[in-house]
């Protein structure tokens, strides 16, 4: 008896279908699976065995072979036990065939006939749904993660007995559901440092108010203990609210790298991930045989954070260079090529030297070598590519101590809404979010300059000797500043404190960046 059931496998941060098929025939007795299966997939014919006969369904004394196609594609991964044990089920007439008919099924099973959940199940959907599939069966677990996406049945099992349940009768199922635009308008701030909590660095605490409303990437540098890190961490608590697109997308990764937390439909919180600076480029970019997304992906769609800049590795950094160009980032490996979204806010802390105190020569113990030698660990490629540098200098003993009347993370907050606000107006038409993300025929059409604004911007470009991406890095840096302004236009003080954001102290890197 022959029978046949759609499951699905990940190809990265995307999935296809697999077609399971199951065949009982006579012969000697045995389960074979085959269609090119990792270790785990070939171990999923021992679990259902084990599963259904503990459900109280023994299989017959005869040849069961189960395929997966198409062949010619590598299977990895527990979550074909169910579509798997479901085949065998239509196959030894325990369940309707026609049940079966346009469902696509997922999950592990443990021995004792329990569905567990599976990763990636928002991905596996979205391939079935593209497929023009309208139901799926998955892990209970799992089931509010599958129900955020429209005209699709998620339908959630904890048991192999529910899942035969279900089968026998389609009728009584009740979907899951979830309703996005609810969570959507509930969604909050749940970051608890707040910018009242900082006194002084003013320059500091604008440029970072700037940077979140336009996700410009951020470098913040000066001598330890000025309140660099303090700032980066309040950063999330100012950035605007998720738009469904951008949630289902941070849902999407977090689920195939298996840190998508239990019972969670979607993602509301933008990601701030600051790794240690030990982190491996792999970890960094993401890898493995299959690869995995990395810290570039967590963070996308909110904040990575890389405190102590120069101290990690020189390939580490390297490697963020195409991602901040391409909002992506590419992965070959022999076996295809896999493209994980990089759309972050990097967010860079650092020393101006080894000691800290540099160029405060009453405190700095560094020579010049050794200073030029510490700032070259950041290439200027790589500089190039950060939208807003400020710096961030010692504090005094009354900015510390005085008390004052700080501005909250809630007001700022608010100015960095008004301000994406309009970014989503004038970007409607296009899958962009933020100012940052725009390209140079884009920069063109959405953020002309007036004849003083080009002349201003050709002197400047002209004597701080600017690079093509740093000119239109600048013009979206105002653009931004406008949008905090309400301003319809980029006029001369937008591009000027644009500028200002480009130019660094002299005796950092020797020359303006």
């Amino acid at each position: 008896m022959f029978s046949k059931v759609q499951s699905a496998a990940l190809n990265g941060l995307d999935a296809y279908l697999v077609r399971v098929e199951a065949d009982i025939s006579d012969g000697m007795p045995q389960l074979l699976m085959v269609g090119y299966l990792s270790s785990e997939v070939r171990e999923a014919g021992d679990r259902v065995r084990t599963a259904l006969r503990n459900t109280g369904i023994a299989l017959p004394p005869k040849r069961i072979t189960v395929n997966l196609a198409p062949a010619g594609i590598r299977k990895a991964g527990s979550r074909f036990d169910l579509p798997v044990a479901a085949a065998i089920l239509a196959s030894l007439e325990k369940i309707p065939k026609e049940s079966l008919k346009d469902v696509m099924l997922t999950g592990e099973l443990s021995l004792s006939g329990q569905v567990l959940p599976v990763p990636g199940i928002l991905a596996l959907a979205e391939a079935a749904r593209d497929s023009g599939i309208r139901r799926c069966i998955v892990p209970d677990k799992n089931a509010a993660e599958g129900a955020v996406l429209d005209n699709m049945e998620i339908i959630g099992v904890s048991s192999l007995s529910q899942l035969i349940e279900i089968l026998r009768h389609p009728e009584r199922v009740v979907p899951e559901q979830v309703d996005t635009d609810r969570l959507l308008r509930e969604q909050a701030c749940t970051c608890d440092a707040d910018f009242a909590q900082i006194n002084g660095q003013s320059v500091a605490k604008r440029a970072a108010e700037v940077a979140a409303a336009g996700m410009h990437n951020l470098l913040l540098i000066g001598p330890p203990g000025s309140g660099k890190t303090m700032i980066a961490k309040r950063i999330p608590g100012i950035l605007p609210p998720v738009s469904l697109e951008e949630a289902l997308e941070m849902t999407k990764i977090y689920s195939v790298a298996g840190l998508l937390p239990e019972q969670t439909s979607l993602m509301l919180g933008r990601p701030f991930r600051a790794p240690h600076h030990t982190v491996t480029p792999e970890a960094l970019a993401g890898g493995g045989r299959i690869p995995a997304p990395g810290e570039i992906s967590l963070s996308s769609g909110g904040i990575l954070f890389l405190d102590e800049f120069p101290e990690y590795k020189r390939s580490a950094l390297e490697i963020l260079r195409q991602p901040l160009e391409e909002r992506r980032i590419c992965i070959s490996r022999t076996a295809g090529t896999y493209v994980f979204p990089a759309k972050c806010m990097l967010v860079a802390a650092m020393n101006p030297c080894a000691c800290g105190y540099y160029p405060d020569r009453k405190r700095c113990t560094c020579t010049e070598q050794e200073v030029s030698h510490y700032l070259g660990k950041i290439s200027r490629p790589l500089l190039d590519r950060i939208d807003i540098c400020a710096e961030v200098p010692a504090i005094s003993y009354e900015e510390l101590t005085e008390k004052q009347q700080n501005e909250s993370s809630l007001k700022i907050r608010k100015r960095v809404e008004a301000a994406h606000g309009m970014q989503q107006e004038r970007y409607r038409e296009l899958s962009i979010h933020f100012n940052a993300y725009l390209n140079g025929n884009q920069v063109e059409y959405y953020c002309p300059l007036g004849k003083k604004e080009q002349k201003l911007l050709k002197n400047a470009f002209g004597k701080l000797n600017l690079s093509a991406r740093a000119y239109y890095k600048i013009i979206k840096t105002a653009r931004t500043i406008a949008d905090l302004e309400q301003e319809e236009r980029i006029l001369e003080q937008h591009l000027l404190e644009a500028l200002h954001y480009r130019l660094p102290d002299k005796n950092y890197w020797g020359r303006e960046l």
